[in-house]
């Protein structure tokens, strides 16, 4: 990654004090904040015209289709994510192709370390809220879920995020398959059976979605992904808000150049080991 992204991410996890702004569209968009103080966190906006400056120019339908009719600019959207489908299901059967030796081995290491299932199936809520099974390596013991209310005490992420940073259920090759985010490989059928695509918003546990605030039901608008805008600028930003802000405005900016682009930001993001 350049330096320029690195700088990001330490502004993104920065400590602020301010409120945050209004939208005010200007040949691109922009958060303009009307306090006196700087937000959090840098607006999506800015971060986006720094890190992937192109996607401006690819925004979304309305900006392809300005001046034509609704008609015309809901066939490029229709058209875009036939496109965008066909990627998907391309690049995640070529994925499962050649990361086949790959899962097998972390399979059999994954049944030989503990007792329990080689992959955990968890529930995620989906584009319009529909519910679906995550595939992942199990990376817990077994009946972890059980156990998730008791420990909720312990939480370190704010809002409906839960993430403990030494969680007792976690296996010691679990720490490992997160740190590089090898337990997300089997999400690859998951975009091939249509639950999910490469590039959105991360699902959420949807225990977690129940304590979303009404606004927050607007990430589901749009089906969630392996990787997304969070996963490459502020990956170990804690903030729920953060995570908001970014999704949303990969959803009012996505083109599928902007995904290519999140995709080849992903293999760095994904060598640095900064899952947990």
């Amino acid at each position: 990654m350049d330096a320029n992204l690195f700088d990001l991410q330490r502004r993104a996890v920065g400590p602020s004090s301010s409120s945050q702004g209004l939208v005010v569209r200007q040949g691109r968009v922009e958060f303009r904040n009307l306090a006196t103080l700087s937000s959090s966190v840098p607006s999506p906006a800015k971060i986006l015209d720094l890190v992937l400056p192109e996607a401006g120019r690819n925004g979304r339908c309305e900006n392809v289709a300005r001046g034509n009719s609704l008609l015309r600019a809901r066939a490029v959207l229709v058209s875009r994510s036939f496109v965008k489908r066909i990627i998907d299901v391309a690049l995640s059967g070529i994925a499962l192709l050649l990361l086949g030796p790959l899962l097998l081995v972390i399979a059999i290491v994954v049944k030989f370390e503990s007792p329990g299932p080689i992959i955990y199936r968890s529930l995620r809520a989906g584009k319009k809220g529909q519910k679906f099974a995550c595939y992942k390596f199990r990376t817990m013991v077994d009946g972890a879920d059980e156990l998730k209310d008791a420990l909720r005490r312990f939480n370190e992420r704010r809002d409906p995020f839960f993430k403990i940073a030494d969680d007792p259920r976690v296996t010691r090759l679990g720490r490992f398959l997160r740190k590089y985010s090898l337990d997300e490989l089997p999400q690859f059928w998951n975009v091939l059976k249509g639950d999910m695509s490469l590039v959105g918003p991360r699902p959420h546990p949807v225990d977690d979605c129940a304590r979303y605030r009404p606004a927050d039901h607007r990430r589901l608008e749009v089906k969630p992904g392996i990787t997304g805008l969070w996963q490459v600028i502020a990956r170990t930003d804690p903030s729920f808000e953060t995570c908001m802000k970014l999704d949303l405005e990969y959803m009012k900016r996505w083109s599928l150049w902007l995904d290519f682009k999140i995709l080849m930001r992903t293999f760095p993001a994904v060598l640095a080991g900064e899952g947990s």
